[in-house]
Order: C-alpha cells, then structure tokens, then sequence
C-alpha cells in the first residue's frame, strides 16, 4: 500500500494495489471522492481531492496493524 499527498493540487491517493496493475474503470463515488478498480472488479486506489478540507491533517499519515 502506498500513501501520498500532493500539496500542490491538494490531492491524497491511497494505492491499494501493485503499480503496475491496470485500472479497468473509474468511479467518482461521492463528488471528489475517485474509486479505481482492475479489469476483476477489485479496488486498486482511491484518491481524494480538496484533501485538506475533507482530512484532517492530510499531511500526517498513522499506520497501525491491528494484533
């Protein structure tokens, strides 16, 4: 999984799958919210624009592994 932000457009891409799997459909499941799925139906990534106004602190990232 790979996490990024991009303060210039203020986007947050969250990539669930291998780089190299090709995205098969996009879907804009709530305005400025971009679901990205494989030619199988999986979700690959998810990316959030205006990021800034919809996260809190879209620049700070936790990651936890439940045990």
């Amino acid at each position: 999984m790979k996490v990024t932000y991009d303060k210039k457009t203020d986007t947050l891409s969250i990539l669930l799958r291998d780089e190299h799997v090709t995205v098969a459909e996009s879907d804009e499941d709530k305005p400025g919210v971009i679901l990205d799925y494989d030619e199988l139906g999986n979700l690959v990534s998810l990316e959030i624009l205006d990021a800034s106004k919809r996260v809190t602190d879209a620049g700070k990232i936790e990651y936890e592994v439940a045990g």
